[in-house]
């Protein structure tokens, strides 16, 4: 195994996909190229839609199984294993970053990965040997997401990959056989645009300044992990320093994936 790096590690947004996204024949490679020009990280700190929990939670410090958090998929995606070591010392430099009045933090010791931090690990760093810590998002306001990521920051300096693991776009319900919705193209454009443009506004609000908005993102939480990552970037002058690393649609919805620094 290479050593770890102590230099300053980039900050991640990656659309996850569902389980099934292992069975891909293009994205798995992508996400796994991805990984492979990245420095080597100390350790992964991830925050991912599909937990969502107030005040702020740490989840397990030690190896706990995955959280299988989806239903109606064959039997053989609900024995999948992900056996990354736990983060306890980084736990503890989150509590000291985040510990603020106004902003308490909760150890919750028994929840494992759920698949918006295990599925894209997998293809990333299969052989499960980086230690993870999943932090909840206490709030979808990307205000507030925006200033956690800024203060978990100085974590990037000490080799810590932070990763925020959404969608690009993300309604199931609006979804129809086959093609690419007008929706989702044509927000997965304007977020393409804003991002490049580095329109931190327009992001924050893009419910009402993105062309079909409400219907790309009827529940905000798959873009809401980006405000992390992208506070994480600005507390070190890197918003100007992001490139969209995986681009195109996966079952009709935006997989654009974006790397600061």
């Amino acid at each position: 195994m290479s050593a770890a790096t102590q230099e300053r590690m980039p900050a991640l947004y990656l659309s996850h996909g569902a389980p099934p996204l292992a069975d891909d024949p293009v994205w798995p490679g992508e996400l796994a190229a991805w990984s492979a020009g990245l420095p080597r990280p100390k350790a992964v700190l991830i925050v991912s839609a599909h937990w969502e929990e107030a005040p702020l939670a740490l989840g397990a410090t030690e190896t706990v199984p995955l959280v299988y958090d989806f239903w109606g998929f064959p039997e053989h995606y609900y024995r999948v294993t992900y056996d990354a070591p736990g983060a306890p010392e980084l736990a503890e430099s989150v509590r000291k970053l985040l510990r603020a009045p106004g902003m308490p933090v909760q150890d919750v010791p028994d929840r494992g990965l759920d698949h918006g931090a295990y599925v894209p690990l997998v293809e990333m760093y299969p052989d499960a040997d980086l230690p993870v810590l999943q932090v909840s998002m206490p709030t979808l306001d990307p205000v507030r997401l925006m200033e956690i990521g800024r203060r978990l920051a100085p974590l990037r300096d000490e080799g810590v990959l932070i990763v925020g693991s959404g969608f690009f776009t993300h309604n199931l319900a609006a979804l129809r056989q086959g093609g690419i919705p007008a929706w989702s193209a044509e927000f997965d454009d304007w977020g393409r645009r804003a991002l490049e443009a580095r329109d931190v506004d327009a992001l924050l609000d893009f419910t009402r300044k993105s062309p079909a908005g409400q219907l790309a993102h009827p529940r905000t939480e798959h873009f809401a992990p980006l405000f992390v990552t992208m506070g994480a970037a600005d507390a070190t002058g890197e918003l100007d320093a992001q490139k969209s690393v995986i681009d195109g649609f996966w079952m009709g919805l935006a997989k654009r994936s974006v790397q600061f620094g």
